[in-house]
């Protein structure tokens, strides 16, 4: 069964015109058990944070979800992937900017060598690492990860695709 949410943001006060963007992202295995993760620290508008979220981003004019996917894996971890299957979607407000996203989340493998990320977008920028681990120590980040801001609304955007993403894997 695929994950299908639509949350709200109860951590900023509403700042504009609501817009949609289309955002697909990777659930990025390496062939051994272990996923890609992101650590980010941002100092912008929203705050000053720490935290973890899944490698992805928007989906431009023209393209397909699985194409964005494929490239934004290859811009922010350095590896072509592969779309395994869909885990759901994840509609979730960022009210100070007058967002919602339309999550699309996808089970993806890398393939070949890593020809080492290269960020193009201002968010990229965040990106301080990539950890490649286990889906149980990934969630146990999520858990640790401060239970306001943007961490809060990122922690639950995410964690329900990643405990998803857990049951569809084990025994694999």
């Amino acid at each position: 069964m695929k994950t299908k949410l639509t949350l709200l943001d109860d951590q900023y006060r509403f700042g504009g015109t609501p817009h949609v963007r289309e955002i697909s992202r990777g659930i990025v295995s390496d062939g051994k058990g272990r996923y890609a993760i992101h650590y980010l620290e941002r100092n912008d508008i929203f705050g000053s944070y720490k935290y973890y979220e899944t490698p992805g981003g928007g989906i431009d004019a023209g393209e397909t979800p699985e194409a964005a996917v494929v490239r934004e894996c290859w811009e922010e971890i350095g590896y072509r992937v592969k779309v395994i299957a869909s885990l759901g979607e994840v509609d979730d407000a960022y009210n100070l900017i007058g967002r919602i996203n339309h999550n699309l989340f996808y089970l993806c493998e890398r393939f070949g060598e890593s020809l080492g990320p290269h960020f193009v977008s201002l968010g990229d920028r965040m990106i301080k690492k990539t950890l490649w681990l286990s889906i149980p120590a990934i969630l146990g980040l999520y858990r640790s990860m401060p239970e306001e801001g943007v961490p809060l609304l990122v922690k639950r955007r995410e964690m329900p695709i990643w405990e998803q993403a857990l049951v569809a894997t084990e025994g694999k």
